[in-house]
């Protein structure tokens, strides 16, 4: 660091943490260059040859400042990046987890370039979340600046299918996790600023019901409606809703019948869960496969459940926030912390309990839509505590 070196155990009440705060500002614009690199190499999730350029693209990046890609290869999926980086101090590495998938089909560039207005950065994918790994870049950068080496090791685990489940890469941050002593995710922050203690659990059930079709003019009586049936089972899907317990339930895709003519022998609900807490989850779960049918010559099937479970302000995740706390009133901000109803891989690593702080990346607005954007103004100290985290978590 400029004008003299730390030392791993210095003080969190060290003046020079309003340096550190300087060295970022001083590369402000080069930080919005790097990302607006990223933004540019575009990532479907569902395009595994350009969501593995990206990939390519950024263990290159990592290496050049020291890194050790490895990656974990992927038949459905673009292939998962994990980057290791060692530390003066033979202490469990930091885990640094996030995504480079985004929602936006290929293409999106054309008709939402990146861009800079108003101090703002937009782009696909800016917010959510390719500005949190541009922050774990320089902040990997500066430690090394500032020590010469990392005081501690570091992994950083860049998933490539985060946005449609996390199916392929889940089993792999699990195991990333077990080895390491706090994980950093990287996702957007929250209002404010905001980083997220705590995060709703997110599942998804199919209902799928099979009818007895029949002519609609011909023999209406002997037809047995899956779509009437499908929607009664709505309707009583949709009092499981509990939003003063943190229970939310929404039928979001409906698929049925094939001609207005015909009485429907299929029909299907596509239904997305919230819940607040672990132990709903096994209570909901024995309310969907109870369903029973109210037509008994219809017959219910119900797939799915929890994919992710809640991540709870336990006294781990308590811990880092209040160090995330220390670390940020050096730099005269008062930090605060946000509990939303989105999931991310946090909660893998939060529900195996390993101490883990979430909304550690860019802050703005707009994740998944036309006006996603950044605030540059936010990112010096935003690196800052990123790299104040990865050396006291």
């Amino acid at each position: 660091m400029p004008g003299k070196k730390t030392t791993a155990k210095q003080s969190l009440s060290d003046p020079l943490w309003s340096e550190r705060l300087r060295y970022f500002e001083a590369r402000q614009d080069q930080l919005v260059q790097t990302i607006r690199e990223f933004v540019e190499i575009e990532s479907p999730s569902d395009n595994k040859l350009a969501a593995d350029r990206m990939g390519a693209f950024l263990a290159g990046s990592f290496e050049a400042i020291g890194g050790r890609a490895r990656v974990h290869h992927s038949e459905d999926f673009a292939d998962s990046l994990q980057i290791d980086f060692p530390g003066r101090e033979k202490i469990k590495p930091v885990l640094l987890l996030g995504h480079f998938d985004t929602v936006y089909p290929l293409g999106t560039l054309a008709t939402m370039p990146c861009h800079v207005v108003d101090g703002h950065l937009h782009g696909p994918g800016v917010l959510d979340m390719k500005s949190g790994v541009a922050l774990m870049l320089y902040a990997i950068a500066a430690l090394q600046a500032w020590y010469g080496t990392l005081p501690r090791p570091v992994t950083v685990f860049l998933v490539s299918d985060e946005e449609v489940g996390s199916y392929s890469s889940r089993a792999i941050t699990e195991a990333l996790a077990k080895e390491s002593a706090a994980v950093l995710v990287l996702e957007p922050a929250g209002p404010r600023g905001a980083v997220k203690t705590a995060r709703k659990g997110v599942g998804e059930y199919i209902l799928s019901v099979k009818g007895v079709a029949a002519h609609a003019g011909l023999d209406p009586g002997k037809g047995h409606s899956a779509i009437l049936e499908l929607a009664l089972q709505i309707i009583a899907v949709s009092k499981l809703n509990n939003l003063q317990q943190g229970i939310s339930v929404n039928p979001g895709v409906i698929r049925g019948g094939t001609r207005t003519n015909v009485i429907a022998a299929e029909a299907t609900v596509e239904i997305d869960v919230r819940i607040k807490q672990a132990k709903q989850a096994a209570a909901l779960d024995r309310k969907f496969r109870a369903l029973k049918p109210f037509d008994k010559h219809c017959k219910l099937s119900i797939e799915g459940g929890i994919n992710r479970m809640p991540m709870e302000r336990s006294a781990g995740v308590a811990a880092l926030y209040e160090k995330a706390q220390t670390i940020a009133k050096q730099i005269d901000w008062k930090l605060e912390e946000a509990a939303v109803g989105g999931g991310s891989d946090g909660n893998f690593t939060a529900g195996m309990g390993i101490p883990t702080l979430d909304g550690m990346g860019g802050s703005g607005q707009g994740a998944h839509a036309v006006h996603e954007h950044i605030v540059i103004s936010e990112l010096p100290r935003r690196a800052c505590l990123l790299a104040g985290m990865i050396e006291s978590a």
